[in-house]
């Protein structure tokens, strides 16, 4: 019996934002998937608008798993994860840990292929889902925003500046052309 694909099942109960109050409480499995559809847009942006040469569908597969050691360490809150370096690399190497064990749930023949998805930390396509993953941290934020919750106030100024810094051409232009679209109501989504 091989367990990877139950405990992957579990992502629905592991809640982000938790040293936060949420209107509308997120777990990590449909994060994964609104990172998954942004990392997706931005690849395909950097292919028609940037010249780029990117698999959109790759980049889209790393999104959805990139969250799954969080299934065995749950999801350490970013001041913590940032606190310092010490941390930071420390918790790295946990969630190399979590994956390398998630891996040895599965055949060997299919682990080898699921750990060129999750333990993937360098390439261009993980710096695409580090890209998405902000972005929706920040739509997130503004969701909450809109919904009368100041608790995110401060985060949603903090993560927009971390966005502008990358200074990516593909994360600018999906800023500047569909972002503003989240902070509608369905009516105007609508019109």
């Amino acid at each position: 019996m091989y367990k990877f694909f139950a405990y992957l099942n579990r992502m629905k109960y592991i809640t982000r934002w938790s040293l936060m109050h949420s209107t509308i409480p997120e777990n990590i499995m449909e994060h994964s998937q609104q990172v998954a559809v942004v990392a997706h847009a931005l690849a395909l942006i950097s292919n028609k608008y940037f010249g780029g040469n990117l698999d959109a569908n790759s980049i889209a597969v790393k999104a959805l798993f990139h969250e799954t050691s969080e299934v065995l360490t749950g999801d350490l809150p970013t001041p913590i994860k940032y606190f310092n370096a010490e941390i930071r690399n420390a918790y790295k190497d946990l969630e190399k840990i979590s994956n390398n064990k998630l891996l040895t749930f599965l055949p060997a023949s299919l682990s080898e292929e699921y750990a060129k998805i999750i333990n993937d930390d360098s390439s261009i396509e993980h710096k695409f889902v580090k890209y998405a993953d902000k972005i929706c941290a920040y739509t997130k934020c503004l969701d909450e925003v809109k919904m009368g919750n100041s608790e995110f106030s401060k985060a949603k100024e903090s993560i927009l500046q971390e966005i502008w810094q990358y200074n990516c051409a593909e994360v600018n232009y999906f800023m500047e052309n569909f972002v503003s679209a989240y902070e509608l109501t369905l009516d105007e989504l609508d019109s």
